[in-house]
């Protein structure tokens, strides 16, 4: 019997109609020239060719009795007619119907008599720039099934490096299939489970105290809050925002690109990684949405960044992740200083978490532990708690390393990669970021009514991204700075090209009489190039006079 994980059966505990588990993407295929039939049709067929190496496609829930514990997966066998369905746009559709309807579908639970998944096939988009046809697929997964590195583990086993599908090599398993658990079976594997972790938790105690009193220590003697060195901290609470309220059941979802390689290089620039330039184009899309309507909090905004405990090559579809605090530097005007700041802040957050990721707990005794979760969620989100109580987060931002390469599916080239993942009640806003051959694609996942503009706040990472195109490299003149462009950029740098030689030359008792002349008479040059500054001329070679005088 494969019971779930205390992690992974936590976010069955957790849905409820406000709050849906799932999480997915959207696509954009582009299909080759001359492609035959329906692409819902081909979908299907490629799908079924791939459930032998895709198990999480091929499981359902099976429920322990009264719910006492975690429940386990049974195989099964998706009917893929209802798993992978199609939906018709009106013709000459955009990336806004598609957004409008992930928007609409996100807030659909998944059925959990089924395999916990569904695809959704869109027709009707307007073609590329190339002519060619163009389908969308919106995918769901519940997040008890997979977490994002299982997620793009799944997308390696049903995708394909060419248009033409690989063959798949499948060996006929000796293991007889379960589709349903006998009464012994479930409570003989329950208590064995919940014996086996109350001795593994136990074994564990000594190392895991130690390592949570090292941790802390460090935390609180770099934390401001806590009269420790000061800097930027992570280790305090976030202010009140719009965000930070009791969801309700409807969505808003916007999608952006930007290039990957760009990113990258900026990131290099500025001793940056391509986390930290996420988390600072993140920071600055929401310091112009919030500042616009003067609801930017004075103190800065907190993310919570989801990090991986998962082992190098463990691809075992689970959830093997934790939450970190991140603060993102949004009470800061000036974008190097900010950009600064996110870095000071991640690095914080690596170092008190590297030492805790050994000890964090997937997994754990569940025995009653369903109905305790369950009835607080409902009590959580019924009493609205999260418009009350201070919170230690404002949203969510979560960056997933994606596949490095185009890939296919179903012959059709996968074009973009826009994540869609899940919001909570006083967290309304998810950003998830993953990267895609040679693009970063963000996906932004809000309640609808906290958040309804939410196309507004996925524009505002374009401009983040071009401020951090206009900002100076390290060494390099701050382009603020330097003199305007055009005719009047050229004069100016003639005339101060002339002051520079005209004071090298120019030493001994007159030097001074003769730069302040020099500096007079290129002031007045520069004013009648530019037309500034006529009006203050004569009061300043008035002055200038009596000075020499």
């Amino acid at each position: 019997m494969q019971q779930l994980s205390g992690l992974d059966a936590t976010f069955l505990y957790l849905e409820t109609a406000q709050m849906p588990m799932h999480v997915g993407a959207l696509h954009l295929f582009e299909l080759p020239p001359g492609y035959p039939g329906k692409f819902v049709t081909a979908l299907r067929k490629h799908i079924a060719s791939r459930l032998p190496v895709a198990p999480v496609l091929r499981r359902r829930l099976w429920w322990m009795p009264l719910n006492l514990a975690n429940p386990a997966w049974v195989d099964a066998e998706p009917d893929l007619r209802r798993h992978i369905v199609e939906i018709k746009l009106p013709k000459g559709a955009g990336l806004p119907a598609l957004e409008a309807e992930v928007s609409r579908l996100h807030s659909v639970l998944l059925d959990r008599e089924r395999p916990l998944w569904k695809m959704h096939v869109f027709e009707g988009l307007a073609p590329g720039a190339n002519g060619h046809r163009r389908v969308g697929l919106y995918t769901q997964l519940h997040h008890a099934a997979v977490d994002g590195q299982a997620a793009v583990a799944l997308a390696n086993a049903i995708m394909d490096l060419s248009p033409v599908p690989r063959a798949i090599e499948s060996r006929s398993s000796r293991r007889n299939k379960v589709f349903r658990l006998e009464m012994t079976e479930m409570l003989r594997g329950v208590l064995g489970n919940q014996a086996q972790k109350v001795a593994e938790i136990v074994r564990g105690l000594p190392a895991t105290v130690g390592t949570l009193k090292n941790a802390a220590s460090r935390a609180i003697s770099g934390s401001a809050l806590l009269g420790g060195k000061g800097g930027p901290s992570n280790l305090t609470l976030a202010p009140r925002t719009p965000l930070n309220v009791s969801v309700t059941t409807g969505r808003a979802f916007a999608a952006v690109t930007l290039p990957l390689a760009e990113v990258k290089a900026l990131g290099r620039a500025h001793g940056a990684t391509i986390n930290d330039m996420v988390l600072m184009l993140c920071s600055s899309a929401l310091r112009r949405h919030y500042a616009k309507r003067r609801q930017l909090p004075r103190k800065s905004l907190v993310a919570a960044v989801p990090i991986t405990l998962r082992e190098a090559g463990d691809t075992s579809p689970d959830n093997q992740a934790s939450m970190s605090l991140v603060s993102l530097g949004t009470n800061i005007a000036d974008t190097r200083k900010r950009l600064a700041h996110v870095q000071a802040a991640t690095a914080s957050m690596k170092s008190t978490m590297g030492d805790l990721k050994s000890i964090l707990p997937t997994d754990f005794p569940s025995l009653g532990v369903p109905w305790l979760i369950e009835a607080a969620t409902k009590l959580y989100g019924k009493a609205r708690v999260a418009d009350r109580i201070p919170q230690v987060a404002n949203l969510v931002i979560s960056n997933v390393p994606g596949p490095p390469v185009p890939l296919y599916m179903a012959g059709a080239k996968m074009l973009t990669n826009y994540p869609t993942s899940i919001v909570v009640h006083g967290l309304a806003l998810n950003i998830t970021v993953q990267s895609y051959d040679r693009s970063l694609d963000f996906g932004f996942m809000a309640d609808g009514q906290a958040l309804p503009d939410v196309r507004e706040l996925a524009d505002a990472i374009v401009i983040a991204f071009d401020d951090l195109r206009a900002l100076a490299r390290p060494g390099e003149p701050d382009p603020e700075e330097a003199p305007p462009p055009g005719v009047v950029g050229r004069a100016a740098r003639g005339i101060t090209d002339v002051v520079t030689g005209a004071t090298g030359v120019v030493t001994g008792a007159m030097g001074k009489v003769a730069r302040q002349v020099m500096t007079t008479a290129v002031e007045t040059a520069v004013s009648q190039v530019t037309g500034r500054g006529a009006a203050r001329a004569p009061a300043k070679r008035r002055a200038a006079a009596g000075n020499s005088r």
